[in-house]
């Protein structure tokens, strides 16, 4: 499994009225690292919507372990933890300094025409990302 590890530094606006990180706060950091695991594989966002094709969430889900607060020093983990051909499924874990898992998630992704919203096939829409993509999934 190839994990990317990303450093996320916890801002005071990201916190709550508890004191701890807001929830929603969660999926951002899941999309920094998505994009950070996206950039070390060679691939590109940007250069995928330059094409026209944009990559929706259609599942997410969040588990919450322990409390991060603010200036609290945490990574998240990010891997692809499944891959089909068309839906793609990443996997994160948010690490706390002490190594303990604070959060752990996922999200489900497609591929649709920017204009239409039409479903497309990344198999044969980007190959290059489907052959990255599939042996990721074959190596685990």
């Amino acid at each position: 499994m190839n994990k990317v590890r990303t450093p996320i530094e916890v801002r005071y606006q990201e916190t709550d009225q508890m004191g701890v990180v807001y929830h929603a706060n969660y999926l951002i950091w899941f999309e920094i690292g998505r994009t950070k695991l996206i950039d070390a594989l060679g691939l590109s966002y940007p250069e995928m919507e330059r094409k026209g094709v944009v990559s929706p969430v259609i599942d997410a889900q969040v588990s919450f372990i322990k409390p991060v607060r603010y200036g609290d020093a945490v990574s998240i983990d990010t891997w692809l933890s499944s891959y089909n051909g068309i839906r793609s499924e990443y996997s994160y874990e948010v690490i706390r300094e002490d190594n303990e898992v604070a959060v752990r998630g996922t999200t489900k992704h497609v591929i649709v025409d920017k204009e239409t919203f039409r479903p497309l096939s990344l198999r044969r829409k980007f190959p290059d990302w489907h052959e990255i993509y599939s042996k990721l999934i074959e190596g685990e």
